[in-house]
């Protein structure tokens, strides 16, 4: 084991470590200080970076002695005697600014205490790491510093804003040092206070803030009286100027270019009161003057100032008498160089240095209101600049401006009054009783609706359109969208008259109109400003709404016929409430409810619109084109005819007609809709019955086998001749084991013989032929796995009628059978079986021959057999 390094070596490595050279410092050079002053000595270490606080040790030397210890952080019993007493007053204090950084306060200070003051820090490190101790000289001058209050000249402390004052104070010193003094003036208001100029130990002068300007100005100076006399003078005192002025003076002694205040005193010099200046506007309460004559105001001022000021008058004018608001503007004004601004129609001047006179040329009705006149005194200063000392507003002059009225009265009175909806409405609003109307008067309208209650809520009105001055016609929230459709019609047919249409009256236009007309009165700068408004008695608009009745009757004049013979229908309209009715015809035609090939099925067959337009809807029988036709009679009659009437037309047939009302010229509105009474076709005949059946003789087949589907056809009941017989077959295919998909047409072969394919994504092939008359077969020829599924046939037949013409019968569907595509397994497998057992044994007779080369030829090898010994076993028993 190692030996432990001795103790002195471990305290040597953790000073080095701690404490890697230390440097006491206090201030250099020599510290001034004045009897009964403050002395503060600051004592620092720097390049030290300890964890704990830094202790410090005072000590003091005076003339011809040794240091004395003076004071001691750490250690209680290290002040001298002689010092102790003066610690224990508070006289010498130690302040610890910082872990490394004190300060020795001494208050008072007194002669005795000039001398060299030593800061030391003990040291416990092995060896020394930088300098441990710093000395300061300090020096102790007797209080040689005098200031006091000058003799104030005239006006006195108490003045009005823009006179000058002057303020002085005295100082001087008898110091054996060489010193320089410092001044500054302050001026105090309450507990604020502001610098205003100072005298720097240098010899510069420096404005306080908020005096810069009037420095440079030359408002504010201060200068040298004698040798130790200063003086304040200000050459035209502000308000601001008010408050209690101070004298402050330290004195600033020099080493090495370094400087030190070592001492200030402070004198207070006087009070200075700025007496305001009085100041009074005043304009006559109430003024009236007729429009078009001229307005003159007279503002009289009142002030006690008699000496050079200067007013500056500002004439106001605004709508309300509160002249604090944003509202009023400039009229006219006189600034303090005697310079008038003011537009054509406004002048001002003055008669003497008290009055000031507004003159407003060719009044109108826009000069009613308040004018108020505002003035400010200005007191001109240095490098011509001015200040104001006072300002006041007078009280505000209402001004009344009288003018004749137009007198005139308002009729309106409804041209067109509606009856139904959709009818046209026409309002007239007319100037009546119109007496001397200037040309710088115009008349505009403004047109509202009042909703008619029974009731006596009140209700309020309806802007609809309101016209302007300038003519600008602007619509209301409601009435914009239909005014811009061009449904609401404003326009003025004559000086005196003005109209408002509504094209297209509905139930919600019902209620009470009235109109205003206004009158506009031209202002000398081209505007027109409102002088008057009128209304008119309201007109009420109503007409009593009844339900629309639109009746429809449907007869057949011929109520027997049989197949092929013409189906006949008329339709007999009625209408009440409906204003000039139009009316549109469909036929539609509805299965009875006894037929069970296609329930509930409506369809639409031919259709006549208002403007007698006819239009084939639904009829899809290409043969009949021309079969069916729909006629108008009469206004109120129509006539529906069928040509060529087949079995299959049976059923339910109604009329649905709607009533059109007119609406502006060519456009229409749907007024009504009714539907007619049926009229029955019913074929009461005994002819055959048609069944129809799949069949196959192999519904199981392998793939690649052809499958056949016969379609067969079955009669019952009359016997019909084969040529009065003809069929519609088509073939359909569900390819999945049940019915859960939608079928998929095959082929179709029509009573004609024209035979129709359906495209097909596989590679097996259709044909489709007619075998006998009742038979048809379908065949699918090298059929796939995707050809199994329900396979039905769908036959319509068609029987010729006494007449010669063919009747259409009932479609009829057979049920579905089976189809199943089997796949062959030999002859799936037999070709790769084939080749497979060829390749096998062709690989195994190339490895044969392979293996026999390589023995023979390549890997042969001479062996030479050694003749072994041929010994006996010798028998075990020999052991």
């Amino acid at each position: 084991m190692g030996r432990l390094a001795p103790r002195p070596l471990l305290l040597a490595l953790l000073s080095l470590a701690l404490c890697r050279g230390r440097v006491v410092r206090v201030p250099a050079g020599s510290l001034v200080r004045v009897v009964g002053t403050e002395l503060v000595i600051p004592c620092n270490v720097s390049d030290y970076d300890g964890p704990s606080e830094q202790n410090f040790d005072w000590s003091f030397l005076a003339s011809g002695s040794s240091f004395v210890e003076l004071a001691s952080t750490w250690e209680v019993g290290f002040p001298a005697q002689l010092y102790r007493e003066r610690l224990q007053r508070g006289d010498i204090v130690l302040r610890r600014t910082a872990n490394d950084a004190v300060e020795l306060h001494i208050k008072n200070v007194q002669p005795s205490d000039q001398g060299h003051y030593k800061c030391s820090t003990p040291s416990t490190d092995a060896t020394v790491q930088g300098n441990y101790e710093d000395t300061v000289q300090v020096k102790v001058l007797p209080d040689a510093l005098r200031v006091a209050a000058g003799p104030q000249p005239s006006p006195g402390p108490s003045l009005r804003e823009g006179e000058p004052f002057e303020l002085r104070c005295s100082a001087s010193t008898a110091s054996p040092l060489h010193t320089h003094l410092a001044l500054l003036w302050e001026v105090w208001r309450g507990p604020a206070r502001r610098s205003i100029l100072s005298l720097t130990h240098e010899g510069r002068l420096r404005p306080g803030p908020g005096y810069e300007q009037r420095y440079r100005s030359g408002d504010v100076r201060l200068d040298t009286v004698g040798s130790d006399g200063y003086r304040l003078s200000v050459s035209r005192a502000l308000a601001s100027d008010q408050g209690s002025y101070r004298c402050i003076v330290s004195e600033w002694i020099g080493e090495q270019g370094n400087w030190q205040e070592i001492q200030e005193k402070a004198v207070d010099v006087a009070t200075v009161v700025i007496q305001p200046t009085v100041l009074r506007a005043a304009v006559a309460r109430n003024v009236s003057v007729a429009e078009g004559k001229e307005l003159d105001l007279t503002c009289n001022i009142t002030t006690d100032r008699a000496d050079d000021v200067r007013p500056a008058v500002t004439w106001y004018f605004s709508r309300t008498p509160d002249s604090t608001l944003p509202g009023p503007h400039v009229l006219a004004r006189l600034d303090h160089d005697s310079l008038v601004h003011s537009s054509p129609h406004m002048a001002l001047s003055h008669v003497d240095a008290r009055s000031y006179h507004l003159l407003v040329r060719d009044v109108s009705k826009e000069n009613a209101g308040y004018y108020f006149c505002h003035v400010a005194l200005w007191t001109p200063g240095h490098n011509r600049s001015w200040h104001k000392v006072a300002e006041a507003m007078s009280a505000p002059g209402a001004v009344a401006v009288t003018w004749l009225e137009p007198d005139y009265q308002v009729y309106l009175n409804a041209s067109k009054v509606p009856e139904f909806s959709d009818d046209l409405t026409e309002l007239e609003c007319r100037i009546v009783d119109m007496e001397s109307t200037e040309a710088s008067v115009r008349f505009t309208v403004s047109w509202y609706y009042r909703v008619n209650r029974r009731s006596d809520d009140v209700v309020a009105s309806e802007l609809l359109a309101v016209m302007n001055g300038d003519w600008t016609l602007k619509y209301g929230e409601k009435s914009k969208q239909r005014a811009q459709d061009g449904d609401f019609i404003f326009s003025k047919e004559r000086t005196d008259t003005f109209n408002f249409r509504i094209q297209r009256t509905t139930e919600e236009d019902r209620g009470s109109y009235y109109c205003v007309v206004s009158a506009w009165t031209k202002q000398r700068n081209n505007s027109w400003v409102k002088s008057k408004d009128v209304f008119s008695k309201p007109v009420s608009i109503f007409w009593a709404s009844e339900d629309s009745v639109l009746v429809v009757k449907a007869r057949q004049p011929k109520p027997f016929f049989a197949a092929g013979n013409t189906f006949e229908m008329t339709c007999k309209v009625s209408s009440k409430n409906i204003k000039s009715p139009r009316y549109s015809v469909l036929i539609m035609a509805e299965k009875p409810v006894g037929d069970l090939s296609s329930p509930n099925e409506t369809k639409y067959i031919i259709s006549l619109d208002q403007d007698s337009v006819v239009k084939l809807e639904n009829w899809t029988d290409a043969s009949r084109v021309d079969g069916v036709v729909l006629e108008k009679v009469q206004e109120d009659e129509f006539r529906y005819r069928m040509y060529q009437t087949q079995v299959s037309d049976a059923g339910l047939y109604r009329c649905m007609v709607t009533a059109w009302s007119p609406v502006r010229g060519s456009l229409w509105r749907e007024a009504a809709t009714s539907l007619s009474n049926p009229i029955e076709i019913d074929f009461q005949t005994s002819g055959p019955i048609f069944n129809a059946s799949v069949h196959s003789d192999a519904p199981s087949v392998i793939r690649g086998d052809l499958i056949k589907l016969f379609c067969i056809i079955t009669v019952e009941g009359a016997a019909l001749d084969p040529d009065d017989m003809a069929f519609d077959v088509a073939w359909f295919a569900v390819h999945s084991f049940g019915l859960d998909k939608a079928p998929v047409l095959l082929s179709s072969l029509d009573r004609k013989g024209i035979v129709n394919m359906a495209q097909r994504d596989w590679k097996s092939d259709l044909s489709l032929e007619r075998v006998s008359v009742l038979e048809f077969l379908l065949q699918v020829h090298g059929s796939e796995d995707q050809d199994f599924g329900n396979y039905y046939c769908s036959v319509t037949p068609w029987v010729k009628s006494p007449t010669g013409s063919w009747q259409k019968e009932a479609e009829i569907q057979s049920k579905p059978i089976f189809i199943t595509v089997k796949m062959d397994v030999l002859n799936a497998f037999k070709y790769p079986l084939l080749i497979g057992v060829g390749l096998s044994t062709v690989i195994g007779l190339l490895s044969c021959l392979i293996g026999y080369c390589s023995s023979h030829w390549c890997c042969k090898k001479e062996v030479q057999e050694t003749r072994r010994e041929r010994r006996r076993l010798m028998s075990m028993e020999m052991d």
